[in-house]
């Protein structure tokens, strides 16, 4: 006797939606509900090392600016240790979340310059901010990573050396003067990011 299977049909996959910057970023949509935005200073104040500011565009195929994207943030401290990992200054979170100005579509946010972290089979990584964005149109999330260009280890960083066209590493570093690093992010085209399968 043959069994009727009553499943329900698959639903369709789902975007971040138009909304996203209101339910994960609302001081930045106009909505005052968090004592502390998460998105401001991703290290906290107590935070020791050098005080950096990033700032960026994230653009599609095209080069226009995409305005309703969120980008998590996290990253060790100065010392190269993870919140939750070891002994961290008080406060210092790691992890924040921001998004771009509506008009201008350029996102920045405050931070300490990590330290080299280490990691599997004892290698060190280079100082970094891994990156996470979703927007409308993105099914999945895309994870990246920013590197900084006056940082010598990035020559032995082991997921900039497991890039094979190395003129695609330059995607992932970002452009410093001062304390101030620039870091866009291509979501297609000639000049896309290196996205990680993470």
């Amino acid at each position: 006797m043959t069994q009727s299977l009553n499943y329900l049909k698959e639903t369709a996959s789902q975007t971040a939606g138009p909304y996203v910057h209101i339910g994960l970023a609302p001081g930045d949509a106009g909505f005052d509900i968090y004592a502390q935005e998460l998105g401001r200073d991703i290290a906290g104040p107590n935070a020791k090392g050098q005080r950096i500011t990033v700032t960026g565009m994230v653009t599609d195929g095209t080069g226009a600016p995409v305005k309703d994207v969120l980008i998590e943030i996290w990253q060790a401290n100065a010392a190269g240790i993870y919140a939750g990992a070891g002994d961290v200054e008080e406060g210092f979170r790691g992890w924040g979340r921001v998004i771009p100005d509506f008009d201008t579509g350029k996102f920045t946010f405050e931070t300490v310059k990590p330290g080299p972290v280490a990691g599997t089979e004892g290698r060190m990584a280079a100082p970094h901010l891994n990156l996470w964005l979703v927007a409308r149109g993105i099914n999945v999330g895309l994870n990246t990573r920013m590197y900084f260009d006056d940082e010598t280890a990035n020559a032995s960083d082991p997921v900039l050396n497991l890039i094979e066209q190395a003129h695609r590493r330059d995607t992932l570093i970002a452009k410093g003067e001062a304390n101030t690093y620039e870091f866009n992010i291509s979501l297609q085209g000639e000049n896309e990011t290196v996205f990680l399968d993470v």
